[in-house]
């Protein structure tokens, strides 16, 4: 799901980089006041196990690939402000180290599967969890994994309208929306479903050692304090 460099255009990135830096700034508020000695090293595993799903790469039809991203997990036990921080983190380090992604698309990448993913995930789960806790979680990670696929199609799609020469050849992204979203968000569907499983699985973990309690209703964890 991520964006390499010379995908975008400027005109999107630019914008892209301006919206993300406000995000970061509003993120990372109260940020001293929310890291004590036991949120560091519960959040340093988590991120470190969202940065290794993250490298395990699917074969998917058009000769891309998907993976899963650990967000909802992030956000489920330390709220959306943390999750963001560290999963732009673990977008950063990928590109550097491993490509995997680029440091023009990074801002892109970071709102859409940071930002957006795990929002998606507090929100799902805020709306489901009096229902019940586990599909709430299973249904959160799902959609912090479908909701990042569409704004990643979405922003791929729109590259031959917003960029290109005067007889209508894009300039960057080739492809438009009729191809990015199906090729896109179809199997990421499948993806959203084994993510599910796996966040399951760590948030029985992590509530059977208290590391989410108290996890109050609205699903916000402790990086949602300091605003």
């Amino acid at each position: 799901m991520h964006i390499p460099d010379g995908f975008l255009s400027p005109q999107t990135y630019l914008p892209a980089y301006a919206a993300a830096g406000v995000a970061w700034a509003w993120a990372a508020r109260g940020l001293r006041r929310t890291l004590d000695e036991e949120t560091v090293p519960r959040l340093a595993a988590m991120t470190a196990l969202a940065y290794g799903l993250g490298l395990v790469m699917v074969p998917i039809p058009g000769g891309t690939s998907g993976h899963a991203l650990g967000v909802a997990m992030l956000a489920l036990l330390f709220g959306v402000r943390l999750a963001f921080l560290a999963y732009s983190l673990v977008l950063l380090l990928q590109s550097l180290l491993f490509g995997a992604g680029g440091i023009t698309a990074l801002a892109v990448n970071a709102l859409a599967m940071g930002l957006a993913g795990s929002a998606a995930a507090v929100l799902t789960f805020r709306g489901l969890r009096r229902l019940n806790e586990t599909a709430a979680v299973a249904l959160a990670a799902w959609a912090s994994v479908v909701l990042p696929g569409l704004l990643v199609a979405l922003a791929l799609g729109v590259q031959p309208l917003i960029a290109h020469k005067e007889d209508g050849t894009p300039l960057f992204f080739p492809f438009g929306l009729s191809i990015t979203l199906p090729a896109v968000l179809l199997p990421h569907f499948f993806i959203g479903a084994g993510e599910a499983v796996l966040t399951v699985l760590v948030w029985r973990f992590a509530r059977a050692r208290r590391w989410c309690s108290p996890l109050p209703l609205a699903g916000e964890g402790p990086g949602e304090e300091g605003s």
